[in-house]
C-alpha cells in the first residue's frame, strides 16, 4: 500500500494515549473487496478495552471542560487541518478498504472534515447563560 504518510496506517486501537492490541490478541482481518487481498488487521477489542476507553474519556473530561471555547476551537481546527492535509491518503485507505471510487472517498473525507470545522467555529458562539472569555480565569471573584 503506497501512502504519502505511512504512519496513518495503524493496526492497533488508540486508548488512553497509547496504541494497543486487543488483550487476547484477537484480530479482524481487513481485505480489499476488489481483489480479496489482505490489507491488514483490526484488533478485536472486547468489553475490557471498551471500559478502558470509557474510563479514559471520563478522566479526560475535566481537562477538556477547563479549556476556553477558543482553545477547544483551536484543537478542533487542528483536527480539521490534519484531515485535509492527509485527505489523499485517507481517501486511498477508504478506497482500498471499502472499494468505493477514489473521488467519492476524497469527497467523503472533505465532507466529514467540514463538520469538524463547523463545530470548531460554532463552539465559539455557544454562550449559554455566561458569555465565555478567550482566557481562563482562576478565582478572580
Amino acid at each position: 500500500m503506497q501512502l504519502n504518510d505511512s504512519t496513518l496506517f495503524r493496526q492497533q486501537a488508540f486508548i488512553d494515549g497509547d496504541w494497543r492490541d486487543a488483550r487476547g490478541g484477537d484480530v479482524i482481518p481487513v481485505s480489499n473487496p476488489a481483489n480479496g487481498k489482505p490489507l491488514g488487521n483490526v484488533p478485536k477489542m472486547g468489553a475490557e478495552e471498551t471500559r478502558d476507553a470509557i474510563n479514559a474519556a471520563n478522566r479526560a473530561l475535566p481537562a477538556w471542560r477547563a479549556l476556553t471555547a477558543k482553545e477547544r476551537a483551536n484543537i478542533l481546527r487542528r483536527w480539521f487541518n490534519l484531515m485535509m492535509e492527509h485527505q489523499d491518503d485517507l481517501a486511498r485507505l477508504m478506497t482500498l478498504e471499502q472499494g468505493k471510487p477514489l473521488a467519492e472517498a476524497k469527497g467523503e473525507i472533505s465532507y466529514a472534515a467540514s463538520f469538524i470545522e463547523w463545530f470548531a467555529e460554532e463552539g465559539k458562539r455557544i454562550y449559554g447563560d455566561t458569555i465565555p472569555g478567550h482566557q481562563a480565569i482562576n478565582g478572580c471573584w
